[in-house]
């Protein structure tokens, strides 16, 4: 007996699979992190991300250039700095690369995008650490906030539109809101890395930050292990004023991004990490994936589990795919 139920019908042709699809990605819901280091006179091949380098300031431009022309939603800012201390000075430096770079493209194209910045000492400190170190060795959490403030301050001053708190430091919300409303920047927004787990996919950035890391971030990222406790981050981080959440790295962390979604009164944004990157470019390479076709799936699977924006290093090339398409 034939059957009458065939859902195959809407699959029959590309036409018809893109009539009916469920999940659709715009340009403008991808952000491209970007790396800018100082002391550089070309940009420089970050060798663990294929097709990603550290900019200069030139070449920044350039590449934010390209994104506005594709249609990216906005550039995420990384500064590299050539000389590091215990305080992350360089930080909350105004002349420091990342305030400068962020200065340079905002007053060039701060109207045609959103320009925003990473809001963390990682880059900056010589142990390498998010946050300020106690006697003991370990990141004092509440010094670690009033440092948070002081650069969330500079970062709105040179122009920031959207700062990503990503140390994971208790309170880090409420401290940031706070500095940024009494230094009379009330309009400028505050991207919570909310549920960001202590992965072994950040190993390309480390490189693509020069960092100095010793050791691991276990004591303040989240476990891998824990799916209730990414929910709950994200819940403190609303309930402190959080403008947006993000659940980081995206890929090992759907059924996350789904809870964190669920429960959102605010976008939602997914960050696909080095790693990921870095994974799917070898495998491309060693020709044991369709690395185009892997991509498109990839950032699908990531809005499908509920990321109204995904930050991702193939963004440019997405975006004019998907422009392509249309």
């Amino acid at each position: 007996m034939a059957p009458t139920l065939r859902p195959r019908r809407l699959r029959q042709s590309a036409p018809m699979r893109r009539l009916v699809a469920e999940t659709r990605i715009h340009p403008a819901q991808l952000v491209l992190p970007m790396f800018v280091a100082e002391g550089l006179s070309e940009p420089r091949p970050i060798s663990s991300m294929p097709g990603q380098v550290q900019h200069t300031l030139d070449s920044a431009a350039r590449e934010v250039e390209r994104a506005i022309a594709a249609g990216v939603g906005g550039v995420m800012l990384f500064g590299v700095p050539e000389h590091k201390d215990a305080e992350g000075s360089g930080a909350t430096d105004p002349d420091g690369i990342l305030n400068a770079a962020t200065r340079f493209l905002a007053e060039r194209f701060g109207d045609a995008t959103v320009v925003q910045t990473d809001l963390c000492l990682d880059e900056f400190t010589d142990h390498g650490h998010c946050g300020v170190l106690a006697a003991d060795g370990a990141v004092d959490n509440d010094a670690t906030l009033e440092r948070y403030a002081d650069m969330a301050v500079a970062q709105a001053a040179a122009g920031s539109q959207i700062l990503g708190l990503s140390g994971m430091m208790d309170g880090q919300v409420e401290r940031v809101r706070e500095a940024l409303d009494a230094a009379g920047h009330q309009q400028t927004a505050i991207l919570a890395y909310s549920a960001k787990y202590a992965s072994a996919l950040y190993g390309p950035f480390r490189e693509a930050v020069d960092s100095s890391l010793q050791g691991d971030r276990k004591t303040y990222q989240q476990d891998p292990a824990n799916r209730r406790e990414g929910l709950r981050e994200a819940l403190l981080d609303l309930a402190e004023g959080a403008d947006i959440v993000m659940v980081k790295p995206a890929s090992l962390y759907l059924d996350v991004l789904a809870d964190v979604a669920a429960a959102s009164d605010v976008p939602v944004w997914a960050y696909q990490v080095s790693g990921e990157y870095a994974m799917v470019e070898a495998a491309a390479a060693n020709g044991w994936i369709d690395r185009d076709r892997l991509i498109a799936e990839s950032l699908t699977s990531i809005v499908r589990a509920g990321a109204d924006v995904v930050l991702t290093y193939w963004a440019i090339e997405q975006a004019e795919w998907l422009g392509a398409m249309r």
